[in-house]
């Protein structure tokens, strides 16, 4: 996890069931890249992992509950309650992200479209329910 000066400002920490599949899938889907994992005792549950990808740190662990943690993932929430928003600097870029998470086994929510707001936006559901967001400035 990282920590201190260097750190970003805010860190999206997703919690999954399933996390060594989770990560698999980010590393398809996102072309995520795996810096740190540690399972929990019983060796199959991800305590602790950080995945970089578009520029970011995701922090991701499996539902565990005996450590204390009121952070549950999406499917024992009934859905996701947040979603986490990817800036990518050409709006071709968000098509491309969304097709290849498509590909790697995502449901798109929204197809990729010129937004009212000036971007090229797209949102889809990943197979642990959470909901991630591309959007890209369009040109003026």
């Amino acid at each position: 996890m990282a920590a201190g000066p260097h750190a970003p400002p805010i860190q999206a920490h997703i919690c999954v069931k399933g996390g060594t599949d989770a990560i698999a899938f980010y590393e398809k889907a996102f072309g995520a890249t795996c810096v740190f994992q540690q399972l929990a005792d019983d060796g199959k549950r991800v305590l602790h992992a950080s995945l970089q990808l578009f520029g970011g740190e995701v922090m991701l662990n499996d539902e565990l509950p005996e450590f204390g943690r009121d952070v549950l993932s999406p499917p024992s929430l009934g859905g996701a309650s947040m979603a986490v928003a990817i800036a990518v600097a050409q709006p071709a870029d968000v098509d491309a992200a969304i097709a290849r998470a498509e590909t790697a086994g995502a449901t798109v929510v929204m197809p990729a479209c010129d937004a009212p707001w000036g971007a090229r936006y797209g949102r889809l559901r990943d197979p642990f329910g959470h909901v991630w967001e591309f959007n890209a400035p369009l040109p003026s």
